[in-house]
């Protein structure tokens, strides 16, 4: 019954507004010169790389805390009262451990990124970035830690039942507070000041039945070159951001608003809330198979097999990863449709899709394990061919 009910929940989530479309095949040669593919390919290649390192480092480190479990809990416990405290401290050490074996890793890839002119970030800036990111992540593992040791011990091998609700809350609780907790830590925001542009972004958002107070801009060029937008936050903390690299003259008006219109488009398809829906059905099963493991070897409630937990929860976050670029995808071209409905520019989100792959060293028809793995968005290849099939159906 429950699995039905996921299944169809699902399917509901997995519909789009986008037409079945006869996309043309596109040669990146068409868009793109021979040695700008050739660098990009160059740098995705290292950071492709750096990717599968990171996440081994991760694995490996969790395995190890796993075996050495015992003696780590009992030492934890020595400062810690009680069940929930130490298994903080273990969490905690678990983050810590990870983030200090990924930091090297981390390092090269910001280095990387300098030499091929995408960060402006200094060293220490970075690392104060890097520190307050792995602060946030304690704290989310801590309190998450902590929720499932306390309803443990509290309902047994159930747990999961009452966590999994838990953990949804906690998810909206965390998606309404980031743009107003989370975001400053990272950026500065001012109303984006040209007003003759913003007035055209509030005239698509009006034609796109999108209640919007204001654009903002984020002072993004402090760290990188590459062009970027995002809307974050939902019901009253919901806001449509522009790096301000996207207003430093490379971009033109009309790709502004393009850019501008797909993320409107997240906002009035509700993308958010939906993301949200596929969470809930994958924390449901996931809390069940975590507790399925850690109960045969005396469940949640004791504290030593907080890593052990971790360890499953970065497998099945990994099993599920090509799910989840899937339907981020998904939704990213129903973005890109109704963008272009909105808009009726196919030549500015072209113009957008080339712009963007510059500045980011995007790269703009990725090999297909990259697709399941990394590739959040469709590739610029598709995202052309979807304005092209557009202008085509247009010219009927």
């Amino acid at each position: 019954m429950a699995a039905g009910t996921g299944a169809f929940a699902a399917a509901l989530l997995w519909q789009t507004a986008v037409p079945d479309l006869d996309l043309p095949r596109v040669d990146p040669h068409t868009y793109f010169e021979q040695g700008e593919l050739e660098r990009i390919e160059r740098f995705r290649t290292v950071t492709r790389g750096l990717w599968a390192a990171w996440i081994a480092l991760e694995l490996v480190v969790l395995a190890a805390l796993v075996w050495k479990a015992r003696t780590l809990a009992a030492q934890v416990k020595r400062f810690a009262r009680g069940r929930v405290r130490t298994g903080v401290g273990v969490g905690l050490i678990a983050v810590l451990a990870v983030w200090g074996a990924r930091l090297p890793v981390a390092g090269v890839w910001h280095w990387w990124e300098r030499r091929y002119g995408l960060s402006r970030q200094s060293y220490p800036a970075w690392l104060g970035d890097q520190a307050i990111s792995a602060g946030v992540r304690a704290a989310l593992v801590s309190l998450a830690v902590a929720g499932a040791i306390a309803l443990a011990v509290r309902l047994g091998p159930r747990w999961w039942v009452a966590g999994a609700p838990a953990l949804v809350a906690v998810a909206i609780l965390f998606v309404l507070a980031q743009p107003l907790v989370i975001q400053p830590l990272f950026n500065r925001f001012e109303p984006l000041a040209d007003r003759s542009l913003a007035a055209r972004i509030e005239t698509t958002a009006d034609r796109m039945g999108v209640d919007l107070e204001r654009v903002d801009v984020a002072d993004a060029s402090r760290r990188t070159t590459a062009g970027n937008a995002y809307v974050a936050g939902i019901g009253p903390t919901r806001r449509v951001v522009l790096y301000d690299t996207i207003l430093d003259g490379r971009f033109r008006d009309d790709e502004v608003v393009a850019i501008s219109a797909h993320e409107l488009a997240h906002v009035a398809r509700r993308h958010l809330w939906k993301g949200l829906a596929w969470f809930a059905l994958l924390a449901v099963p996931g809390l069940y198979l975590i507790a399925r493991v850690t109960e045969p070897r005396g469940g949640l409630r004791d504290p030593a097999l907080v890593p052990l937990a971790l360890l499953f929860a970065l497998a099945l976050f990994l099993a599920t990863l090509p799910l989840q670029n899937a339907v981020s995808r998904r939704y990213e071209a129903e973005a890109d449709w109704l963008a272009l409905e909105a808009t009726g520019d196919a030549a500015a989100a072209v113009e957008l899709d080339r712009r963007l792959v510059r500045s980011s060293l995007g790269d703009p028809d990725p090999p297909a394990w990259t697709k399941l793995f990394l590739a959040t968005h469709p590739s610029a290849l598709d995202r052309i061919a979807m304005a092209e099939a557009f202008r085509a159906r247009e010219a009927r």
